[in-house]
């Protein structure tokens, strides 16, 4: 892991990208964080003049979830998919479609790992071809991804100091 506990991005296979990160914050309140609107809100709109009008999520296998954001011009970004598997505080399996390629479904497995009150997070994004990958890659997700991880941590660190 990177010093300062950066976002740490590797390529597992050629249809496969693997996010890593420690957050200082124990797993359920990361889990938290990164299941509840109110703070997915908070962290995943993280590009600076953009709103997200929609965050729905329905916690459940089989239920879907959907963030839309606008650009400051009023452009949607949409994302949706469904969840296919929970365990709280654990470990999340759900799809995920950028709308305008909705042929491009991948399948994300994000693991909440505890480590004393630490949580090692990872995320793999398993996309159905390697163009599917590559497409991904070249859309600046890196950056965004970074900057999206660094506010999950606040609010996780939030929930953590409303909790002491």
């Amino acid at each position: 892991m990177p010093a300062g506990n950066k976002l740490k991005i590797t390529f597992p296979s050629d249809t496969e990208i693997l996010f890593t990160r420690e957050f200082d914050a124990p797993p359920h309140l990361v889990y938290e964080a990164s299941t509840r609107p109110e703070h997915v809100r908070r962290w995943w709109n993280c590009m600076e003049g953009f709103q997200m009008p929609v965050c729905e999520i329905d916690l459940r296998v089989g239920g879907k979830w959907r963030y839309v954001l606008l650009d400051p011009k009023g452009a949607e970004i949409g994302f949706h998919g469904e969840y296919r598997e929970i365990v709280p505080n654990a470990r999340l399996v759900n799809t995920e479609v950028f709308d305008p390629f909705p042929d491009n479904e991948t399948v994300v497995t994000y693991v909440f790992e505890g480590r004393g009150d630490r949580t090692l997070f990872t995320a793999l994004q398993k996309c159905p071809s390697k163009e599917g990958r590559d497409a991904i890659v070249a859309s600046g997700m890196e950056t965004g991804a970074a900057m999206a991880y660094d506010r999950l941590e606040n609010v996780a660190r939030e929930l953590a100091a409303r909790a002491a």
